[in-house]
């Protein structure tokens, strides 16, 4: 009981026996073959590009706001780099930096208003999310004469941000495990990741407690739209190419992944390798329905089902979390 009601405690708790539900679900229901399923790499590479996004943006949920402008960033991030590196021949590190410049600049935005205003950041986000999108647009437009802009990088890009790992795994996957890893040490073994907590728990008492709010804000903003342009990049560079649409699946997306991997709407809760394992739920969730015997038909009423079971499952078991040390205590006491 104690080994169970420690890990009921944890954040990820529900994360991961949402991940062995779903995977069950298929090898039972599906008739999906194990070992065929953790080999592909289509639900992985799919994995990487939405967790490199998750992360940041389960901090900010963390910390109690939202970030839907990532929708916009990750089409402004590749249009960037293919315009600046594609069609006017700039080196790719111009590109590059063009890229990240904007979702830095983009995320300040979007931090200033939620610490300078009333405005929920939901509303401010969707305000730079339609913003943005018109941005890209009408700047592609402008500036190319198209809404898609071809790129060609060089090898070393290409290594670091654009190559197929053995010709079927993105290299985006391990910038994904670095970055859970670097969050991961921010979020749990910093004071920076207790100031999180506690701006997320309540953020009035934050402040009084001497807790940079305000600065910190705006500081996870920047990373969540930072992290959206980052992956736009990688796309660009990938697949030689660029177009102004894209990224609006991103906002549902990382939402749902962040939510089964545990954090709280409210702030205050999550951790992670939570965010990391919910993002593997719903890759698996998503993609893993090609690899079923399933009717393809279905498969949104499938997905729509079984992400609604897996969140609830989550909050069933934060919730027996939350008890199990009063029950414990109580037992003692008798």
């Amino acid at each position: 009981m104690k080994i169970l009601g420690s890990f009921l405690r944890r954040p990820e708790a529900g994360a991961i026996l949402s991940l062995l539900a779903v995977i069950a679900f298929y090898v039972f229901f599906g008739g999906v073959h194990l070992e065929r399923l953790v080999k592909a790499a289509s639900w992985v590479n799919f994995a990487a590009n939405l967790g490199v996004v998750a992360i940041p943006v389960g901090l900010l949920m963390i910390g109690g706001e939202i970030d839907i402008s990532i929708g916009a960033m990750i089409p402004a991030g590749s249009m960037t780099t293919a315009i600046l590196s594609g069609y006017y021949g700039l080196p790719i590190e111009v590109g590059m930096l063009g890229a990240l410049s904007i979702g830095v600049l983009v995320g300040l935005v979007n931090g200033l208003l939620a610490v300078r205003t009333a405005v929920p950041s939901l509303i401010i986000t969707l305000g730079t999310l339609v913003g943005m999108q018109g941005v890209v647009l009408s700047g592609s437009v402008l500036l190319t004469g198209n809404t898609s802009v071809s790129l060609e990088a060089p090898y070393w890009a290409k290594f670091m941000f654009g190559q197929l790992m053995g010709g079927t795994h993105q290299v985006i996957i391990l910038w994904w495990i670095a970055f859970a890893l670097i969050f991961a040490f921010v979020l749990h073994k910093s004071r920076f990741g207790n100031w999180i907590y506690a701006m997320g728990g309540d953020k009035k008492s934050a402040r009084n407690a001497g807790i940079p709010t305000e600065r910190l804000t705006i500081i996870l903003f920047i990373l969540s739209a930072t992290s959206a342009s980052f992956v736009g990049m990688c796309q660009a560079i990938l697949f030689n190419s660029a177009q102004v649409s894209g990224g609006m699946s991103y906002i549902f997306n990382t939402i749902v992944s962040v939510v089964v991997g545990g954090v709280l709407l409210t702030g205050g809760f999550g951790s992670v390798l939570g965010f990391f394992i919910g993002t593997l739920t719903f890759a698996i969730v998503s993609q893993g329905i090609y690899f079923t015997n399933i009717d393809r038909n279905w498969s949104n009423l499938i997905i729509g089902t079984m992400l609604l079971l897996a969140v609830a499952m989550n909050e069933t078991f934060r919730i027996l979390a939350l008890g199990y040390p009063a029950v414990k205590k109580k037992e003692v006491r008798a």
